[in-house]
């Protein structure tokens, strides 16, 4: 931990120092949609909003876009395999269900499983820039914005009429293990039409695990286009495909017999139409994904097979009161279903309605209140309030948020292991009767503007849970259905959960300077202490394995042709042990990734050398899952 301190107490001091330059170089309040569906400056929403351009993803010792977000201040990826095999997404403690992941207004959450919640279908290429909302979000965007939003916006729907750009890039890498990583894209936008499309390729061979490697085989490809069709209409229109197909021992057991295989093929559509005139702005979208899932949990037994998809409409009405005052209201329809031959085959329906008002009561105080109405064929009706609050004077923000929270069970919590004849002692088991989990959310903080090159924040946050749901370890003679289960065994049973309180303490640096003559200096830090208790005396698991205190961070630094960029984290939990066959989870792990790049033809070509876990940590996020070691890789990328 004192090296992590040093490694702290260093960068600041560095930031501190050059902090005295006044020249703007990047916006740190900028506009986001994420917090209140129209365009308002961050500082003025009343929320933590962290927002990263797309092209970090190239710039930075990272792979694919999972990893970009596991190195941003305050949030934590919980992976079960590198370069977006699988990983579990949480911000600010509970489960990593309770993370919506949104692209281009509309969801990605998985009816199936939000373990799915990561396989995002579109390429690194068209990604604009990500906004992450930290915090309960369920007042706008209904079930599972319960930690925080991760909103992936991109260049063709952020297209405004009447600018011309064209860009072309692409990037090799191989490295250990037989990798190869392959990623392009283009995009072409002319007066009222914009298009856009590329393509992420990861796969290896794979380090070696138990018996096996640990290969990978991930492939994402989308294509989308933007018209203008008059001056106040435009029609746009996404199609992604993304295939992943990988090792997954151990990824859900810790049997030593597990052997696992998976393929997960998501196929994604996205039609999107809107008009804007004057005070007047209305948005229409709708979205279908279908996903096939192939389990195998070793090759002398059959396979799971899933099939889930999710099909959504949304409409936005947004009127412009005065100079100070927005008024936006929304209607939301999701229908999910599942076919399978482990869950059996069901479909539920839900419908949401809401309204937020975004005021400016005078220069420096901001109000906006919101309001949803959700209805869902299994849970019935639900009232999700939510209000914000923000004060800004000179260099300093003051902002405050409460709201309340709901989630409701996806298919795997509720019929996981249902269909097979025989479930054996140590698997995970649905329950139908689980109820919508609730919780209500406090946090203020502030934000700090040293100079136009340096933020710093820091919150605190709590969030009270009724009926979470979580997997809980239960004996046999306590399970409500024994009809496939062995005698005596023990299984990890979906339960609700009477009370779960998480609170913490946030922080996060944010510094962007050009400084002297071709140099530039970037970095991203943040930090969180998170506690939870629960009402149950058996630790239930996703609950009681979020860090207690994460730290993550960034830096990119260039000097003339050379670029030198770090990212890493430090975490610390509650340590778990397993079958010693297995990496335990230890008590902390400190991580580090390198990349160093020389540049050439007036930046249009790079040469790089990249190595991830740079000092070879042996290490499991979810146990029994071994994550890689030291792993070294370099390539070339073009950009025209």
């Amino acid at each position: 931990m004192n090296s992590i301190k040093l490694f702290f107490t260093t960068l600041f001091l560095f930031i501190l120092i050059y902090s005295s330059a006044q020249e703007k170089q990047i916006e740190l309040d900028p506009i986001t949609v994420t917090a209140s569906v129209t365009p308002l400056s961050a500082s003025k929403t009343g929320r933590n909003i962290l927002l990263i351009k797309g092209e970090e993803l190239s710039k930075l010792p990272v792979n694919s876009v999972d990893e970009l977000i596991r190195y941003l201040p305050g949030i934590e990826v919980q992976s079960r395999g590198p370069m977006g095999t699988q990983s579990n997404i949480t911000i600010r403690g509970g489960t990593f269900q309770q993370v919506l992941i949104i692209l281009d207004g509309i969801r990605l959450n998985d009816p199936l499983t939000g373990h799915f919640n990561s396989y995002i279908p579109i390429s690194p290429a068209e990604i604009d820039h990500i906004e992450i909302l930290k915090g309960a979000s369920s007042a706008i965007y209904g079930t599972e914005a319960v930690g925080g939003v991760v909103h992936i916006i991109t260049k063709t729907f952020a297209a405004q009429k009447g600018k011309q750009q064209k860009q072309l890039n692409g990037q090799v890498t191989a490295g250990d293990y037989g990798l190869r990583n392959a990623q392009a894209g283009f995009v072409w936008q002319k007066n009222k039409t914009a298009v856009s499309g590329g393509v992420l390729q990861n796969v290896t061979d794979g380090q070696p695990l138990r018996g096996t490697n640990g290969f990978f085989n991930l492939t994402t490809v989308s294509l989308s286009a933007k018209q203008y069709v008059s001056n106040n209409a435009s029609i746009a229109y996404r199609f992604g495909y993304d295939d992943r197909n990988f090792n997954a021992q151990n990824f859900y057991t810790n049997f030593l017999s597990d052997s696992a295989t998976e393929r997960v093929i998501s196929r994604w559509h996205h039609l999107n139409y809107t008009y804007q005139k004057e005070k007047h702005r209305f948005s229409f979208d709708a979205g279908a994904k279908d996903a096939s899932d192939k389990y195998q949990f070793r090759k002398a037994t059959a396979a799971n097979t899933n099939r889930s998809n999710i099909y959504q409409a949304l409409a936005l009405y947004s009127y412009k009161v005065s100079d100070k005052a927005t008024l936006t209201s929304g209607a939301q329809f999701i229908e999910r279903s599942v076919k399978s031959n482990n869950r059996g085959d069901h479909s539920i329906a839900a419908t949401g309605l809401f309204v937020v008002y975004n005021q400016e009561l005078s220069e420096h105080f901001n109000f906006s209140p919101a309001v949803r109405v959700d209805w869902n064929e299994r849970a019935g009706w639900e009232l999700v309030p939510q209000l914000n609050l923000s004060y800004r004077y000179e260099k300093l923000r003051l902002r405050g948020s409460a709201g309340r929270s709901t989630r409701d069970a996806d298919f795997t919590e509720r019929y996981n292991n249902y269909q097979p004849s025989f479930v054996s002692s140590g698997s995970r088991i649905g329950n139908p009767d689980l109820e919508a989990e609730s919780s209500f959310s406090y946090e203020a903080g502030a934000d700090y503007f040293a100079c136009d090159a340096l933020k710093i924040s820091a919150g605190w946050f709590q969030r009270y849970h009724n009926g979470l749901i979580d997997y809980v370890n239960t004996a046999y003679a306590d399970m409500p259905r024994k009809d496939n289960l062995a005698p005596g065994g023990i299984y990890s049973l979906a339960k609700n959960i009477e009370k779960v309180n998480t609170r913490g303490v946030e922080t996060d640096i944010q510094y962007n300077k050009s400084f002297a003559a071709h140099h530039n200096i970037n970095i991203a830090l943040g930090a969180v202490w998170m506690k939870s208790t629960s009402s149950d005396t058996v630790p239930s698991l996703y609950v009681s394995s979020h860090a207690k205190f994460l730290f993550n961070y960034s830096l990119q630094y260039r000097y003339k042709l050379i670029s030198i960029a770090l990212n890493g984290l430090y975490k610390q939990r509650t340590p778990q042990t397993g079958n010693a066959a297995f990496v335990q989870i230890s008590k902390d792990y400190f991580l580090l990734n390198a990349r160093a790049e020389a540049h050439f033809m007036d930046d249009k070509l790079g040469i790089f050398v990249q190595a991830d876990n740079l000092f070879n940590k042996r290490y499991s996020d979810i146990l029994g899952t071994v994550m890689p070691n030291r792993w070294l890789m370099g390539g070339i990328k073009i950009s025209l």
